[in-house]
């Protein structure tokens, strides 16, 4: 199923008396809809190790759906031009000396290195592997309760489209014993005027055991009870399986073919234009049901 979720912390970098910068992680997630689980992850380089832990994560917690985690560190200056503390200061010039004792030609920092240097490099050494896991954590519960939310709403909508198939099965079951009956009426009618213009060459007897005969075979190739039957057996697990929850995907995906093949065979086997009807009118609302149930976990 689609979601979204997002979580954020933010560590503050002492410097001086004042915090002299703070540093952001963000991280969210985002699900599609997908047959089986595929992950992919766009982290930052100081994040790039923590990605085994975090496909572990979620591999446990999600079974379905294409995933994608992304993550960014934001690093801001609270106070740009602050006084430097004293220890930053004089690490700078030790580092300067050693250096210039091995390179002479190299250039003394300047006052604009000294305040880069000085602001981005506690908030560069933040360590976020314990904080990464739990945002992430905190995403996928978000996300989890979204895709549940979503998940009501699908099986609101897959309840209606159930009844609305079994009212369809209900306008459809009387409609094959008037079809026999009238057919019957015909076939008797037909051999009424064969026996007429045989000048009786054929037993009265026997055109009615035939046309008989010809009304039981055609209501045979006609006689959808059967996949009716069928049909209200597949809405009724389907159902059952709305109100139980959990992992239910793939058998309702299973479910809706069987449908689908049903109210195929209801109206192959259609002998009017009612039964035509019912059997497109079903097919609209499977695929409807199909295409809903492919977001279901």
């Amino acid at each position: 199923m689609t979601g979204y979720a997002s979580a954020q912390h933010s560590a503050s970098v002492e410097g001086g008396q004042e915090p002299q910068s703070s540093s952001r992680l963000g991280l969210e997630i985002r699900a599609v809809n997908s047959r089986f689980l595929d992950l992919s992850f766009r982290l930052p380089d100081e994040l790039r190790a923590l990605e085994p832990a975090l496909r572990t994560l979620l591999t446990a917690r999600l079974k379905r759906g294409k995933v994608e985690v992304r993550a960014a560190i934001d690093v801001t200056d609270n106070q740009s031009l602050s006084t430097p503390a004293a220890s930053q200061l004089q690490r700078l010039l030790t580092l300067q000396d050693s250096i210039q004792a091995w390179l002479p030609k190299a250039r003394d920092l300047s006052v604009a290195d000294v305040l880069r240097l000085c602001s981005g490099s506690g908030a560069a050494g933040t360590d976020w592997s314990e904080i990464a896991p739990s945002l992430a954590e905190q995403a996928v519960t978000e996300l989890l309760a979204a895709r549940a939310r979503e998940g009501e709403r699908l099986s609101a909508m897959l309840l209606d489209r159930i009844q609305q198939l079994r009212e369809l099965a209900k306008q459809a079951a009387p409609l094959v014993p008037q079809l026999v009956e009238q057919q019957r009426l015909k076939f008797l009618e037909r051999w009424k005027e064969a026996m007429a213009l045989g000048d009786g060459a054929v037993a009265p007897e026997a055109a009615q055991d035939r046309a008989l005969a010809e009304a039981t075979a055609f209501a045979i190739r006609i006689d959808v009870a059967e996949e009716i039957t069928r049909l209200g057996s597949h809405l009724d697990e389907i159902e059952r399986l709305l109100k139980k929850g959990g992992d239910i995907g793939k058998r309702l995906d299973f479910l809706i073919q069987e449908l689908h093949r049903e109210a195929n065979t209801l109206g192959s086997k259609s002998a009017t234009l009612e039964l035509t009807r019912i059997s497109v009118d079903m097919k609209v609302l499977i695929e409807q049901m199909r295409e809903q149930v492919q977001n279901i976990e």
